[in-house]
């Protein structure tokens, strides 16, 4: 069985090395061709931005690589041999709380880099030493708080019922939930500020749309997003009671009241369509399906891990291959997802207009640095949205042709 996941893993990162050098080779050809989308100095910045990005992923890549079997060779046998309690409840949290601190600062040279230098370089990244190290500290405390506790909960189910991996499943989804459901309540009180917003033109505008879908929910607010990055976003956060509406400053400074509601439109589609419970629906079947794989594994995989087949070692064990199980999925999540991203912009044009949703996609494009061409098989298998030349054939508008500048004209887009 280790084999068997070996394998998989080494497919994994070859696929996933070919396919980032696909990607760099495409965009480095694509950005001497006529601009498509974006003015012409963005369009050669989001390439090159794009390109540097894919390169760091690849090193990435192959330093994960090198990683993970230093863990199923020596790592994760010295960790085991290291930790002596036998409480095995306890050994759970030691164990994989140790396990994912060491990857953590072995991969804190990437998001270092990306963080202050490539994304400072093109004009994304406000983020501060001292907030770092505050949203690091915040970020280490949550999980070191909560996640011990699921981890001991795990450890508890795992020693008490025959058949733990259902009910682990059942409990692994709930704190899911339970997550999305406080998510904009954790960020509201430990990260972000969230503001009611001050334009009350906006935000009347804005609860008109949501009666209109009958979307209710707790607010409408504006988040201090620019204190980190200068990327526009907008989104639906919290379940039932903590539902809300939340709108990065950015995206309220750029665009207009009209191209605003036509992204909060799209993102109503999703809700109008059913995608939300849909994509709930599906993360539990294949979660369920995961649970039942790392479940049933017989003691031959622990055994050449150099570890036990105890709670502590599926556990982690579960960690470590669940993304290789994912990554096959993911062409079939992902067509799933553009499916869904194709239906939303109608729904949200037909909101709003055309014209506003087209208008509001270039300036997000412009503004994200969103490069808008890819490689096909990328596309394929990473893109959980189409790409936006494709949104916008979608919508009616072939940016290939000479009338691009026409598109910009018609539209008044000041990009």
């Amino acid at each position: 069985m280790l084999g068997t996941f070996v394998i998989a893993y080494c497919f994994y990162f070859l696929f996933n090395i070919y396919t980032s050098f696909m990607q760099v080779g495409f965009v480095q050809n694509a950005k001497n061709l006529k601009p498509v989308i974006l003015s012409d100095d963005k369009y050669k910045t989001a390439a090159n931005y794009t390109i540097e990005k894919e390169r760091v992923a690849i090193l990435s890549t192959l330093y994960d690589f090198v990683i993970f079997f230093l863990w199923i060779k020596f790592g994760l046998g010295f960790l085991d041999s290291i930790i002596t309690t036998q409480e095995l409840w306890l050994k759970a949290i030691i164990f994989v709380d140790a396990f994912i601190i060491i990857n953590w600062i072995l991969g804190l040279p990437f998001d270092l880099y990306s963080t202050f230098k490539l994304n400072k370089k093109y004009g994304f990244s406000n983020m501060t030493t001292k907030l770092y190290i505050m949203d690091t500290l915040k970020t280490g405390v949550l999980f070191l708080v909560f996640g011990s506790i699921v981890i001991a909960a795990i450890s508890f189910i795992i020693q008490t019922f025959p058949m733990w991996w259902i009910w682990g499943f059942v409990f692994i989804f709930a704190v899911i939930i339970l997550i999305n459901m406080l998510y904009p309540v954790i960020r509201d009180k430990m990260f972000d500020k969230f503001e009611p917003l001050k334009d009350k033109e906006l935000e009347e505008k804005i609860n008109n749309l949501l009666n209109e879908v009958g979307f209710k929910s707790s607010g409408v607010f504006s988040v201090d997003a620019s204190k980190r990055d200068n990327r526009l976003n907008a989104y639906f956060g919290g379940l039932g009671s903590t539902k809300r509406v939340v709108l990065f400053d950015t995206l309220i400074e750029k665009l207009s009241h009209n191209e605003l509601l036509a992204v909060l439109g799209h993102e109503l589609g999703h809700f109008k369509n059913g995608d939300i419970l849909k994509n709930i629906g599906i993360m539990g079947f294949i979660m369920f399906i995961f649970f039942a794989i790392f479940g049933n594994l017989g003691d031959e995989i622990f055994l050449g891990l150099n570890i036990s087949n105890e709670p502590y070692a599926i556990i982690t064990v579960f960690l470590m291959f669940s993304p290789i199980l994912s990554f096959f999925l993911m062409p079939l999540m992902s067509l799933i997802s553009r499916h869904n991203e194709y239906a939303a912009d109608e729904f949200g044009s037909n909101l709003q207009t055309k014209e506003d949703l087209v208008s509001a996609l270039l300036k997000l494009a412009n503004e994200n640095k969103s490069f808008p061409l890819s490689h096909p098989l990328y596309i394929f298998f990473y893109y959980s949205h189409p790409p936006l030349v494709e949104r916008f054939k979608e919508l009616g508008y072939d940016v290939h042709s000479d009338s691009q500048s026409a598109l910009k004209d018609e539209f008044n887009l000041n990009v």
